[in-house]
């Protein structure tokens, strides 16, 4: 029977365990994050263990919002709202409402959990929206499916994320190999707000072919997303020699894609030990600048599908 620790076991309460051949996660209860997954006891994610914290977004999902709200303020069907300053060093709203908040588990079986939440209207967002996340093992890696539905009597705006850390093994990010299959990238302001598009084509952010990342800090969005025949984008964390790593790929309701790679993170020991990257319906400050926000209506609803998948040169997924 799969793992469960009880719930006094840590800050993260309950931890929910999946197992399907030689692949292993872990979601837990608080915020529904994803804290582990690993092949053969090999790290896919740069997580953290059950008896510490959650630090730096690892994992967690990001609802109604991925990324950041400027200021918190912004103006829905007329009605002016102001969000809790999340972000304070910049005066901002970041990454939703639903991080901290307990999920309750729905379903749970031996390689899958679905756990879900309802988010109350409160101040800054008084609408009403059921939310669940469905985490299951196939046996090429890890499918996630995030889906909301609005609850309320009234429109409400929406965005979601995702916001696990990749790693290959390699201490430092800086000799992994990145793919990011990405037309243009959004260029920011101080505050880490989009300020505008523009092509990745002759420039440092073009990863349309698999390179190092070597001493470039990355806290970037990435549009203009190339697909294959099955709608997904693919990004790759490859390690050094090429043989082995991770497809992140991105799937229905994925307009938009964040690479991180950790630079200014509080913890100095975990800077550039993995890479985060983010599947994202919708940019920084959508709500604010109506860029890739979702507006669900009564009774509407959104789902966002993500996912994970190891790979080694020679199982017939080798670099391409």
């Amino acid at each position: 029977m799969p793992e469960q620790t009880p719930r006094s076991a840590g800050p993260t309460g309950e931890q929910w365990e999946l197992r399907r051949g030689g692949q292993r996660a872990v979601v837990v209860e608080l915020g529904g994050a994803l804290r582990q997954y690993e092949v053969d006891a090999v790290p896919v994610l740069d997580g953290f263990a059950a008896d510490e914290p959650v630090t730096s977004g690892r994992g967690q999902l990001l609802v109604p919002w991925p990324n950041r709200v400027g200021g918190g303020r912004y103006r829905f069907d007329g009605a002016e709202l102001q969000l809790p300053l999340s972000e304070p060093e910049r005066h901002n709203a970041i990454h939703g409402l639903l991080r901290w908040t307990p999920w309750r588990l729905r379903a749970h079986s031996g390689d899958a959990v679905r756990v879900g939440t309802t988010l109350h209207p409160q101040p800054g967002y008084p609408f009403l929206l059921e939310v669940h996340a469905e985490y299951r093992l196939a046996d090429d890696g890890l499918e996630v499916l995030v889906r909301a539905v609005n609850a309320g009597r009234t429109r409400a705006p929406y965005g979601v994320g995702q916001h696990p850390y990749l790693t290959v093994g390699t201490g430092f990010v800086d000799t992994a190999l990145l793919t990011v299959p990405a037309r243009r990238r959004l260029t920011t302001d101080d505050e880490g707000l989009p300020t505008g598009e523009v092509p990745v084509e002759g420039t440092a952010y073009d990863f349309r072919r698999a390179r190092p990342i070597g001493t470039q800090a990355l806290d970037t969005a990435f549009t203009g997303l190339d697909r294959d025949g099955t709608g997904r984008a693919v990004v790759r964390l490859a390690h050094p020699s090429g043989l082995r790593g991770t497809d992140l790929w991105l799937g229905e309701g994925t307009r938009y894609v964040q690479v991180y790679t950790g630079d200014t993170l509080s913890q100095p020991d975990r800077r550039r030990r993995g890479v985060a990257v983010e599947a994202m319906s919708c940019p920084a400050d959508a709500f604010r600048t109506g860029t890739g926000l979702t507006v669900l209506e009564p009774g509407g609803g959104h789902v966002l599908r993500w996912g994970l998948r190891p790979w080694a040169a020679g199982d017939g997924t080798a670099v391409r």
